[in-house]
């Protein structure tokens, strides 16, 4: 299969920390690694390992932090012919302060990913895709935003589907105003908390409903240890989580699970059974540093599916 992905790529600054610092205290980090993040980077890293061919359109600065960045997106193949070098702005970056357990904190510095130049974008390069994935932080402003609007309705016009995964910061900076855009996507993925916050709803049940009724009919709601929902006009299920020994860092698992979703829908799987394979592919994420950290592979995959069998 052949993928466009728009999005984010950045530097993620970990900092592992036994736990957050007080106003004004100071504490040590046991260790400080520098490894390549950004959501829409790491869906598209998963995907070409996974065996997929993956073009990804972002943009990074000029500086070092650029070869960071792209390491992973190197590593795994993925083609950079939309890739954008912005002489102005300093590559996207996140300071991560990973705790004991895989639980992180972030803070956000968003540069060359916002700027990404929608005249770049070209509708024919969708000609020979078979899906088209944008991250949510995409469509919260800049001339990014353009980009992946653009993306998405070339998507539309030649029958290609849209998956729209969001992110919690991309909901904290956009809110609700976030939900017009959302409706060219043909599959939403999300968690419980963006969903809550995205709709104003105070429960899982209404935030399907809302979004429903906003025309977004296919969801995925992830929903931590208890695994994901997947919720159409024709059903709705709780797909079981699936757990691994160790969870190192959570950062990824979320973008790792859409990987897996898309991989499964693509091959004409059940949605739940699509889930099923994020599920793998999300928890496999966890066990090693980074949002790059643990690429998965077909072949776990297959593992994790005799293993639970």
């Amino acid at each position: 299969m052949r993928f466009f992905v728009v999005g984010d790529v950045s530097v993620d600054l970990i900092y592992q920390v036994d736990r957050l610092p007080e106003p004004g205290e100071e504490v040590a980090a046991r260790r400080m690694l520098y490894r390549p993040g950004g959501a829409a980077a790491t869906v598209a890293a998963q995907l070409a390992s996974l065996g997929h061919t993956v073009f990804l359109a972002s943009r990074v600065g000029s500086g070092p932090l650029s070869a960071i960045a792209l390491e992973g997106l190197k590593k795994a193949g993925v083609d950079l012919r939309y890739l954008q070098e912005d002489p102005e702005h300093p590559t996207t970056s996140v300071l991560v302060f990973l705790l004991p357990g895989g639980e992180r904190s972030m803070v956000a510095s968003v540069g060359a990913s916002r700027h990404l130049d929608a005249a770049g974008f070209k509708p024919r390069v969708l000609d020979t895709m078979d899906a088209v994935i944008v991250s949510a932080y995409a469509l919260v402003g800049g001339p990014q935003r353009e980009y992946a609007v653009k993306a998405m309705a070339a998507a539309k016009k030649r029958g290609i589907p849209v998956f729209v995964d969001l992110g919690t910061g991309a909901v904290r900076q956009a809110g609700a105003d976030l939900v017009p855009r959302l409706a060219p996507a043909d599959y939403l993925l999300l968690n419980q908390s963006e969903l809550l916050g995205l709709t104003g709803a105070g429960s899982i049940s209404e935030g399907i409903a809302a979004l429903r009724e906003a025309g977004i009919e296919r969801q995925v709601v992830k929903v931590g240890p208890l695994g994901a929902i997947v919720a159409t006009p024709e059903e709705e299920a709780l797909v079981e989580p699936f757990e691994v020994e160790e969870v190192v860092d959570t950062t990824g698992a979320g973008d790792a699970f859409t990987a897996g979703f898309v991989h499964g829908v693509m091959q004409g799987l059940p949605l739940v059974e699509a889930a099923r394979i994020g599920n793998v592919a999300g928890a496999l994420a966890t066990t090693a540093v980074g949002a790059q950290g643990r690429l998965v592979r077909v072949e776990d995959l297959k593992a994790a599916r005799s293993s639970a069998a």
